[in-house]
């Protein structure tokens, strides 16, 4: 095992609040050693609550700095893939928010990087760790749900105040529904189906190709004409060009389908997670707000049949909690409450320092964080063609192929 504590670096002083509940629970696995931020009136607030932390304003100080193993980054998406591959190339292992790439040529120089170095690199994607994921998780790898049919992910959520500043100056979100039109945020709705369906795990299924449509952008310049007046540029319906709500249509190598939407945009109240699965002897339901629960059908379990027309009956899935809470939850149930995003933020970094310590691949990997990024480049490039269907790479498939056929002195291109 390596040097126990983990020494840490922040890089991006906002979102990187999300790992606080997990540093205090684990000083003995990670230690906060410095805050990377460029706005210095964010340094005090950390300075507060961790003493001992040292500030920089550049990303290259934290780089050059011997006493940091590890880094997260939680800056603007458009820096991730730039920073990831700078922070490997430094030495460090690396922890970045999602997504992880938004073009399938930065996915494939991710991966090279992460096995050039044999560095540990996670993608923080927060909602796989909610409760009800990985509790669905693991009665579909106890056999409940038979063999998996369908599922669907939606990240259905309001975002239109934080796409810009007071002056209305665009922020990152801002310049995303500018310059995109594709499945814009895929992670969160994608990445707990994936682990469902066993997606990059052996013996899981495997991803065989998109069709995506976007509808078209009304929201955005409606609200910017009421926020900043019409002459303000976002006022104008043609300067948006993500569309509203983004759909995409995914089959697998075994014949299953899933369903993904986003929308960041449209005017309702924040649907904080929206999922389903359906297999031959079990289905699920995500809860659609907090004053719902999960819903769970089980064949033989629940209390009607499904064999008699119009009388099976769901029940929440709390009621499985004694067979199938997920070990982790078993484990760390009181810290994780705590914590944002259903608890999410405390285990991305638990794990992540814990697959360090012990010197093997994090829950999320370099593999997954690439196959759930690419739907970004692939979606635009299917609803650009009208909803043409896409293949979707498997990653680890092609580079071990490649890989073997270079060492074999034939390369497979």
């Amino acid at each position: 095992m390596a040097n126990a504590p983990v020494r840490l670096a922040i890089v991006g002083a906002r979102r990187g609040r999300a790992g606080r509940a997990a540093l205090k629970a684990l000083p003995e696995k990670v230690q906060l050693i410095a805050l990377c931020d460029p706005d210095e009136s964010v340094h005090s607030g950390w300075r507060e609550e961790f003493p001992n932390v040292r500030l920089y304003t550049s990303f290259e100080q934290v780089l050059r700095a011997d006493d940091v193993d590890a880094v997260l980054i939680a800056t603007p998406l458009l820096l991730h893939p730039e920073q990831a591959l700078m922070a490997l190339r430094a030495g460090k292992h690396v922890l970045t928010e999602v997504p992880a790439c938004y073009a399938v040529e930065q996915c494939w120089e991710l991966v090279e990087t992460v096995e050039s170095t044999g560095l540990v690199y996670m993608m923080a994607e927060n909602y796989c760790f909610m409760r009800p994921n990985m509790m669905v998780h693991n009665m579909v790898q106890a056999g409940l749900f038979g063999d998996l049919v369908h599922a669907e992910g939606a990240y259905i959520h309001d975002c239109k105040p934080l796409t810009h500043d007071t002056q209305g100056n665009l922020t990152w979100r801002g310049e995303i529904n500018r310059i995109w039109n594709s499945v814009t945020y895929p992670t969160h709705s994608f990445g707990p189906v994936c682990q469902w369906l066993g997606i990059n795990r052996p013996g899981g299924d495997r991803l065989v190709s998109m069709v995506a449509v976007t509808t078209a952008p009304r929201a955005m310049h409606h609200y910017y004409r009421d926020m900043f007046g019409g002459d303000h540029p976002g006022a104008d319906p043609n300067y948006w060009s993500q569309g509203d709500s983004q759909v995409a249509v995914i089959t697998t190598e075994r014949g299953a389908t899933i369903t993904l939407r986003v929308d960041w945009v449209s005017s309702r109240p924040h649907n904080m997670t929206h999922y389903g699965l359906q297999g031959t002897e079990a289905a699920y339901l995500s809860e659609r707000h907090p004053g719902e629960d999960p819903l769970i059908w089980i064949g033989g379990a629940s209390s009607k049949s499904s064999r008699e027309k119009d009388e099976a009956v769901w029940e929440a899935l709390w009621n499985y909690e004694d067979q199938y809470e997920h070990p982790l939850w078993k484990r760390w149930r009181n810290e994780a409450t705590n914590a944002g995003h259903g608890g999410g933020d405390f285990f991305v970094l638990e794990e992540f320092v814990a697959s360090i310590l012990e010197k093997r691949r994090p829950a999320i990997d370099v593999y997954d964080a690439v196959t759930w990024s690419s739907l970004i480049p692939l979606s635009a490039k299917s609803a650009s063609a009208g909803g043409r269907p896409v293949s979707i790479p498997d990653f680890k498939v092609e580079r071990e192929s490649l890989t073997n056929g270079l060492s074999g002195g034939t390369s497979v291109k």
